[in-house]
């Protein structure tokens, strides 16, 4: 009889025990499922501060965007709104520099053309998380069905200057001759680049594949100097034109009078300006001797006798270009001075000097070098440049389709 007490104590024990143990399994998963619940309110919320984040960054990016169209020149508004009409697709070769990636996006949400970016597109996303690429087709030439077929394409073009076919093929994986490639085979309109390389880097590709326009001696480069929101008082039109800033280092006569004329057709076509030119040097009318002048001078004569038509005066000092009071003293009957809006200048040392003083003692939005004379366009930019100043070269670019 004892035994079997015994093993009804032992029964009642373990179903004890077992009972013990659903109550604690009991608690635990009560617990865990208090947790879970806890855990799904906070990733409730976060998901909540994770939106409202967003939505606060979006409405921040469309006020500065508000803002920035807002304070942008009539001139600039205009040229993107021609730029948009035309539906033009643009390449946009260093999809690793993030200015590139912005100006790339900006330029698609603007609807100012459809863009190419050239690069890898898992690092340019990676590199770029806050960006929205919607729209923009990003093409990684290393992976390019028509990589292959651009090698042939330049190959053809350049073997009667020496180039091999394997030197074809290693030179069809840079961005750049990729690029240019592209807007020869006519898979492209334009070509802007230069965020992140040198101008050789630029316009080498432009110059061995696609080449000056026929009939143009020479392609030389300019700046668009955009005046600031507030205006300036020497900048009658709300822009200039600068040239050579970035191409020619020591222009000939011939090549000057070349460039003012392509300038005053620049200024006419793509800022919408009736050009007034003046050829820049350091005398007035002959106030000083030397045969840096003489060359100004020459220029001026050659450039009447191919333009006639053309409102060019010279040889000015800056001043007497654009100061209407100085003009009246130092160039009195003249119809350009104090009131050139085409200012060339004599050598790239000027140029290039002169622009980028205005830019950034005078706030203008330097856009450039653009170039004029290539038969398709191709546009180099500032290594100094903004995102702004990329989204303004896209549109100039798609603006330069229709200039002949």
């Amino acid at each position: 009889m004892a035994g079997f007490f015994d093993k009804l104590k032992e029964k009642i024990s373990a179903v004890n025990d077992s009972f013990e143990k659903y109550r604690e399994a009991k608690d635990a998963a009560e617990e865990i499922k208090d947790n879970v619940d806890e855990i799904r309110e906070d990733a409730g919320k976060i998901k909540e501060e994770a939106a409202e984040r967003k939505k606060q960054r979006e409405e921040k990016e469309e006020t500065a965007r508000k803002a920035a169209a807002e304070a942008e020149s009539p001139v600039m508004r205009e040229i993107k709104k021609k730029a948009a009409a035309l539906n033009k697709t643009i390449v946009l070769c260093e999809g690793e520099d993030a200015r590139v990636v912005m100006a790339a996006a900006d330029a698609t949400a603007q609807g100012i053309a459809k863009i190419i970016l050239l690069g890898d597109p898992e690092q340019i996303a990676k590199d770029n998380p806050a960006v929205d690429l919607a729209g923009v087709t990003v093409i990684d030439p290393a992976k390019s069905a028509k990589r292959a077929e651009y090698a042939a394409l330049l190959y053809s073009l350049r073997k009667a200057k020496g180039m091999t076919e394997e030197e074809a093929e290693k030179l069809s994986y840079d961005n750049t001759y990729f690029g240019v490639l592209m807007l020869k085979a006519g898979d492209a309109d334009g070509l802007v680049s230069g965020a992140c390389h040198s101008t050789a880097n630029t316009l080498r590709p432009g110059l061995q594949i696609v080449k000056a326009a026929p009939g143009v001696p020479l392609v030389s480069s300019y700046f668009l100097m955009v005046a600031p929101a507030a205006g300036n008082q020497y900048c009658e039109d709300g822009a200039f034109i600068y040239s050579d800033c970035g191409l020619n280092e020591n222009p000939t006569s011939e090549q000057l009078a070349e460039i003012a004329i392509m300038s005053a057709k620049t200024a006419e076509q793509i800022a919408g300006m009736q050009p007034r030119v003046a050829m820049l040097s350091f005398s007035t009318k002959g106030s000083a001797k030397h045969a840096d002048i003489d060359k100004v001078t020459a220029a001026l004569a050659m450039a009447k006798e191919k333009a006639p038509e053309l409102n060019i005066d010279g040889e000015l000092q800056l001043d007497a270009a654009i100061v209407p009071s100085v003009a009246k003293s130092k160039a009195p009957g003249s119809k350009v001075a104090g009131h050139a809006n085409v200012l060339i200048f004599p050598d790239l040392d000027a140029g290039n000097i002169g622009y980028k003083l205005t830019e950034r003692l005078g706030g203008f939005q330097a856009v450039g070098p653009l170039c004029q004379g290539f038969a398709k366009p191709i546009n180099d930019l500032s290594r100094g440049c903004k995102s702004d100043d990329v989204v303004a070269a896209v549109a100039i670019t798609a603006l330069q389709t229709q200039i002949k």
